[in-house]
């Protein structure tokens, strides 16, 4: 993995599935700037990952209109006030701050029933970079990434090498290093679950999961399995992309949506600069 803004640190793993390198260079070249870090604020202990997401409404020739929103595990939203991380390689112009406090930080995520998963809508990004003459310059899971049932469902009893895209916690607390964390996926017996088997790093609960879908003649297709929840024992469960989109789709309509060329705004102003 070379280039300028295109690597990661990768987390040690014990067995190099097929496509292994391949894969790690697609998750980076997808989807390296859709993660978020943030934690709470005031040094507090609780560390997540967000991603943004865009779920695609209706397409008319080249016209997609999507509604957008940020991702993660509804167990890492129950505070007050959170600090989010940002990094240069997020805008193409320079940023008013290195991080941003989010105030009524619960408050602004929806719960998707009882998947775990949370969402937001992204508006207030978008006005706070306008509000600081900035633009986000981001990726997205996008339709095309995120798993269908069919994806899902091809996840059985055996292993399946799989990779978080997360923010570790760096020794100061406030360094949030990207990294991509090589495991596996298994479905649960008894449950019939997903549960990512092998450790999640502090700071990665909320991120996605991806893996690669060999098509033969040394092809792959990269998918998005979903969303990587606190552990349950010693395993963490992931909410797959095939309920999480249909249950995005339940939501009520917004007054106004995000279109691939136009972000809406949001009137209410809940974003400040981190001090």
């Amino acid at each position: 993995m070379t280039g300028p803004g295109r690597s990661a640190r990768v987390r040690p793993h014990v067995r190099s599935p097929v496509f292994h390198d391949a894969i790690i260079e697609s998750i980076l070249g997808n989807a390296r700037r859709s993660t978020l870090p943030y934690q709470q604020a005031h040094r507090g202990e609780d560390f997540g990952t967000a991603f943004w997401f865009n779920d695609l409404v209706d397409k008319q020739g080249e016209t997609q209109t999507v509604r957008q929103y940020l991702v993660t595990a509804g167990a890492m939203t129950r505070y007050d006030i959170a600090e989010v991380r940002l990094r240069p390689e997020l805008s193409a112009s320079a940023m008013s701050a290195d991080a941003i406090a989010m105030v009524k930080f619960e408050q602004e995520w929806t719960p998707l029933g009882d998947s775990g998963v949370a969402v937001m809508r992204t508006g207030g990004l978008h006005a706070l970079a306008r509000r600081k003459r900035w633009e986000w310059a981001t990726d997205e899971i996008t339709d095309g990434l995120a798993a269908r049932a069919e994806d899902v469902a091809a996840v059985g009893a055996e292993p399946v090498p799989a990779y978080v895209l997360g923010h570790d916690v760096g020794p100061d607390r406030t360094d949030r290093p990207q990294a991509v964390v090589v495991g596996n996926v298994v479905r649960g017996a008894d449950d019939g679950r997903l549960w990512w088997n092998d450790t999640v790093p502090v700071g990665c609960v909320g991120a996605p999961a991806f893996v690669g879908v060999p098509l033969g003649e040394q092809r792959f297709k990269l998918v998005c399995l979903g969303v990587v929840l606190p552990a349950v024992g010693s395993r963490h469960p992931v909410a797959t992309f095939d309920g999480i989109r249909s249950a995005v789709r339940k939501l009520p309509d917004p007054s106004s949506s995000t279109t691939s060329d136009t972000p809406a705004a949001s009137p209410r102003r809940w974003w400040r600069r981190a001090r």
